[in-house]
């Protein structure tokens, strides 16, 4: 079912962002007094009295002729979420009072037919009630007056939003949904790999390094499986982060990582794999979450038959913590392999909610055990009971032993290994936990 959508719009710096956050009730959107900080779409679920629709933050809309490209961009995103949107949260600066932008951009939501709610922010006292009333001028009904910063009068608006969306059908939650996080250094090609996959210019693409500076989500249907594609801000070594608001974007790229179920690795194939993508890498590892690497600008290398083997090896050899996880040689340019993605996402997904039978785990244990004893230490043999399955996502596995220090990493990463040639669990960690016959964890 469909779950409607309320986007937030208006010109630079009017609070559009603080307002969004104030509803989802949560820091979604980067919030800082410099125009153009929040340059996509950013989508969000959010709640009143028990109904539930997607919030759709904006870029702000500015009608000025300038070469700069990415506040271009912004308004082009604006529209988008415009024609996109069931109801328009139209948000003015209370304080300014109406500017020519504001006329300019009245004038565009008229057109659009769609549901507009005339929102006056920054009224943060009683006294500044009375600008309310210059906005009329706007022709676009009543103003609701409201505070962003001081969370005043957001319920009214609400009230407001669901008298325009009671009618459209509330969307049923379905747990099969696989949540997709594109990560990387910035300029690898996240933005246009998600613009490949989705077939239009969902988020902004530019070659200018740090463009997306907020995680987005894109919701995908693609051969009977619903995806939410989360595109995210470049990650940064540190050091080389200048603004407060990069900081909030590495931040928002790993917490991307933590709510994702398989997340994809964008390397660039040009440059190869630097110390930073090993620092990603290792952050999605560490994370539990399955992993997909895709080697994208494949179509700018010079190759030859033994070209894909050399960069797989460089590839294994430099992340080897992620020797599990599927590599793929990409173009988001010419849609090279592009459409292998989904699919590969999906078998990801599968693997990491895989559950095997502790009776079939025993006859692994047993098999393994008389193809490799286990090693003893200080003359104290280590003796394996059992192992089971506590647990999917990744999947975990219990291993109980006599002593759990006597268990050697490698002798752990040999039953991994057997684990992965019997069964796959391909592009997913597997986390074994060693319990003693007295309850100690190791």
């Amino acid at each position: 079912m469909y779950k409607p959508l309320v986007a937030v719009v208006g010109r630079p710096n009017v609070g559009k962002s603080t307002l969004f956050n104030a509803i989802v009730k949560k820091r979604v959107s980067i919030v800082e007094d410099i125009p153009g900080v929040t340059r996509d779409r950013i989508y969000f679920d959010a709640e009143w009295l028990g109904r539930e629709f997607t919030l759709i933050d904006t870029g702000g809309i500015e009608f000025v002729d300038s070469d700069n490209t990415i506040f271009t961009s912004m308004r082009y995103q604006a529209e988008l979420a415009i024609r996109e949107a069931d109801v328009i949260l139209y948000v003015v600066d209370g304080k300014t009072g109406i500017q020519p932008q504001d006329l300019e951009i009245a004038a565009l939501l008229r057109s659009s037919g769609k549901p507009v709610i005339l929102v006056v922010n920054k009224i943060d006292s009683v006294e500044q009630e009375m600008n309310i009333y210059e906005f009329y001028g706007l022709g676009l009904g009543d103003p609701v007056g409201v505070s962003a910063v001081n969370l005043m009068n957001l319920g009214d608006l609400l009230d407001e939003v669901l008298k325009h969306i009671e009618s459209i059908p509330p969307a049923e939650e379905d747990e099969d949904t696989v949540h997709v996080a594109l990560v990387g250094r910035p300029n690898v090609g996240k933005s246009s790999l998600t613009n490949a996959l989705l077939g239009k210019e969902r988020v902004i693409v530019s070659d200018i390094a740090g463009t997306t500076r907020d995680a987005i989500d894109t919701r995908w249907h693609h051969d009977g499986t619903d995806f939410v594609l989360i595109d995210t801000a470049g990650m940064r070594r540190k050091g080389k982060i200048n603004l407060p608001v990069e900081r909030y974007s590495v931040v928002r790229a790993l917490r991307s990582i933590d709510r994702s179920d398989v997340t994809v690795l964008v390397l660039d194939a040009v440059e190869g794999v630097t110390e930073q993508d090993k620092k990603i890498a290792g952050y999605i590892h560490e994370s539990g979450k399955g992993c997909i690497i895709i080697v994208n600008k494949w179509d700018l290398i010079t190759k030859d038959s033994k070209t894909p083997l050399r960069y797989t090896e460089d590839i294994r050899r430099e992340l080897a913590f992620l020797q599990y996880a599927p590599i793929l040689y990409a173009s988001a340019l010419t849609h090279q392999r592009i459409d292998r993605l989904a699919d590969l996402v999906k078998y990801v997904s599968e693997q990491r909610h895989m559950r095997v039978a502790t009776g079939v785990l025993n006859e692994l244990i047993a098999d393994a055990q008389l193809t490799n004893p286990p090693p003893a230490k200080g003359g104290r043999p280590l003796r394996i009971y059992y192992l089971t399955q506590a647990s999917v996502a990744p999947p975990t596995f219990v291993l109980f032993v006599n002593t759990p220090e006597l268990l050697h990493f490698s002798y752990k990463r040999f039953i991994e290994n057997r684990l992965r040639e019997t069964f796959g669990f391909e592009g997913t960690p597997i986390r074994i936990v060693t319990r003693g016959k007295k309850g100690e964890d190791g």
